[in-house]
């Protein structure tokens, strides 16, 4: 097999590396697909290559390990046995962490479904700790804002004007999907790690944006996202508005800014490595296909 199998699992490492970069520049929205789709590709490559790897182990399987010894033939080498070996075992621990990723989100957006009933597109739970969060919704059931009364004691009128669209926009854009997508792709192959968080900062930036557009006050927005910080503070989950430690102070910084233009110049870079991700993982396929026909 080619040097060409080997490529997907390492071209994951300049995806994560230029992640944070785009990130932090221009609309988050388009950013935010971006690196979706090519960390979806990436790890979708890198998993490719590792079945093809740990495949060649099938060599050592009678009858065809006895065409090792054939006089006759002149087979192609696969790749060393250590190597398919390991390739075996991290797709076994990459399979296991994905079930367990879709397990917890599975687990955690059921519990919150069954906080209350839903009225208004809302259920506000009398807590006093400070949470705010968009439940996905599920097939014949919308998605809808849960909000704990810890959290609208500490935010005025025009504050929870923002906090509500925040959290709208999150429903209407359908975040989760991206957030699962790429939390997928990076229990697949931790490489993608930065490139998971990223997106993650990316649609609370998104949100912050739709939030400061429909309330008209870029400054408000930014001293909600900040008063909700302190609220979050404490131990446990932050999930008042998104909030993730030190994230928040990036977007606080964002929003005294203008608002940020598309920039689609910066998506060149994660769009051109999907695309060679996919180019190489054909180029390893064929050099694949060929030596399993050399065998079989």
């Amino acid at each position: 097999m080619t040097f060409a199998v080997y490529l997907p699992l390492l071209l994951a490492l300049p995806l994560a590396l230029v992640a944070r970069w785009v990130a932090g520049r221009g609309a988050p929205g388009p950013a935010a697909w971006t690196l979706t789709i090519t960390a979806v590709v990436a790890a979708a490559a890198s998993t490719w290559s590792l079945t093809m790897l740990a495949l060649t182990m099938l060599d050592d399987v009678p009858p065809l390990s006895a065409l090792d010894d054939s006089p006759t033939l002149e087979l192609p080498e696969p790749v060393p046995g250590p190597i398919a070996l390991i390739a075996g075992i991290l797709l076994l621990v990459g399979g296991f962490q994905l079930l367990a990723e879709v397990r917890r989100r599975a687990v955690t957006h059921r519990a919150l479904r069954a906080v209350g009933t839903v009225q208004n597109g809302m259920v506000v739970a009398d807590w006093t700790r400070p949470m705010a969060v968009a439940v996905p919704g599920t097939p014949g059931r919308p998605g809808h804002l849960l909000v704990t009364t810890g959290l609208l004691r500490l935010l005025d009128a025009t504050e929870r004007e923002v906090l509500f669209a925040h959290e709208q926009a999150h429903l209407r854009h359908r975040h989760h999907r991206l957030t699962t997508a790429t939390a997928a792709a990076a229990a697949l192959n931790p490489l993608l790690i930065p490139v998971r968080d990223a997106v993650a900062y990316l649609v609370e930036r998104w949100a912050d944006e739709e939030a400061a557009a429909q309330v008209g006050d870029r400054r408000l927005t930014a001293a909600a996202v900040a008063r909700a910080a302190l609220a979050a503070s404490g131990p446990g989950p932050a999930t008042a508005l998104g909030i993730d430690g030190g994230a928040v102070v990036r977007r606080v910084r964002a929003l005294h800014q203008a608002t940020p233009a598309r920039l689609l110049r910066r998506l060149i870079l994660p769009a051109l490595l999907g695309t060679g991700l996919i180019a190489i993982a054909a180029v390893a396929t064929e050099a694949f296909v060929d030596l399993a026909r050399a065998w079989l």
